[in-house]
């Protein structure tokens, strides 16, 4: 099927789904199965986009062994993602119709190997697996070329989690790539781009790498996650105690990702709760309680508790305090005359 019939079909494709939920009147809720498809069909219709554009710029279809392909500079996901497992149906699909959208390589000088994946790495895994060459445009790329067509491709899918976003751009951040390349990469603006970077550089990237890329979690419960994370005195202890447990390392990444955040919460509050505490009653009523902690004594009162009395209490301290050092001096005397 040449490109330009197999862009028509997805068009085609896209607007019978796309009529099909406007004129479902009140039956609007597609099957999520249709949802699925629809997704696949733009992907594929995005991908086929890119590559003829890139054939328009000088680019041409080859087909290689993929021993012959260096892996990407930087990864955009989970090493995870290219199992045997995580790829089958694209495998099977592969098997079944073939190599329907082209990966993208370019040419690598004074190496062994003469290419380098740039994007395809999964269509790139399947090869492998399947035995067959892997079909890729070949172009001529700089690194920040290479870099920002690899982020594009990465936009175009949408399927990229927001910790491996996260991750993605610190790693060009330590490569060197200046803030306005990774935001091309990304298709995302410096203040966002600051944000995805301060979280990668906050969590240690081998705790992030167990937890997994966490599909399901977006930005927000990764600020909360990361807050939790920077606010705690042993986080990567608490952390590794739950990650090393084998019901959480068998669990999908969401998962995994809650355990940890509950541990991280569930910490933040033991100080207080494995202290000593007492309460504080005159003739009956609980006035308050006074809590004995590594960090020192606490008294706190109930909010049934008269704000005079509190002012009162406060007004007493001096005195009460001269009260209990001659007490203790009392004391201290007694010991040392019975000794």
């Amino acid at each position: 099927m040449s490109r330009k019939d197999s862009k028509g079909l997805f068009a085609n494709v896209l607007g019978q789904l796309e009529n099909s939920n406007e004129t479902a009147g009140l039956h609007r809720s597609t099957s999520p199965h249709l949802l699925k498809v629809a997704a696949g069909v733009r992907q594929m219709q995005e991908r086929s986009e890119l590559a003829e554009r890139l054939l328009k710029d000088g680019g041409q279809i080859i087909e290689i062994e993929p021993s012959e392909i260096m892996e990407s500079a930087i990864p955009d996901r989970f090493a995870s993602a290219y199992d045997e497992s995580s790829i089958a149906e694209l495998i099977e699909s592969i098997r079944e119709h073939g190599q329907s959208t082209p990966g993208l390589v370019r040419s690598v000088r004074g190496d062994v190997k003469r290419f380098q994946i740039v994007f395809g790495r999964r269509r790139l895994a399947a090869a492998k697996v399947l035995g067959i060459k892997f079909k890729a445009i070949a172009r001529e790329l700089t690194d920040e070329e290479a870099i920002v067509l690899q982020g594009e491709e990465n936009s175009n899918r949408h399927d990229l989690s927001f910790i491996e976003r996260c991750l993605f751009a610190q790693s060009q951040e330590l490569a060197g790539y200046r803030r306005d390349v990774i935001c091309n990469s990304l298709n995302t603006g410096k203040s966002h781009l600051s944000e995805m970077i301060r979280i990668a550089t906050a969590l240690p990237r081998d705790i992030v790498l167990q937890i997994g890329p966490a599909p399901d979690i977006g930005r927000r419960r990764w600020l909360d996650f990361e807050a939790r994370w920077s606010s705690h005195k042993e986080p990567a202890r608490v952390a590794e105690a739950v990650l090393i447990k084998d019901v959480v390392r068998n669990s999908p990444s969401e998962s995994r990702f809650a355990a940890v955040l509950d541990a991280l919460s569930t910490a933040e509050k033991s100080p207080v709760t494995s202290s000593s505490t007492s309460e504080l009653i005159a003739h009956g009523l609980v006035l308050g309680q006074v809590q004995h902690g590594k960090s020192g004594s606490k008294l706190t009162f109930n909010k049934s508790v008269p704000a005079g009395f509190v002012e009162f209490i406060a007004g007493q301290i001096e005195d009460l305090h001269d009260q209990f050092i001659q007490r203790a001096s009392r004391g201290s005397q007694t010991t040392k005359s019975g000794g």
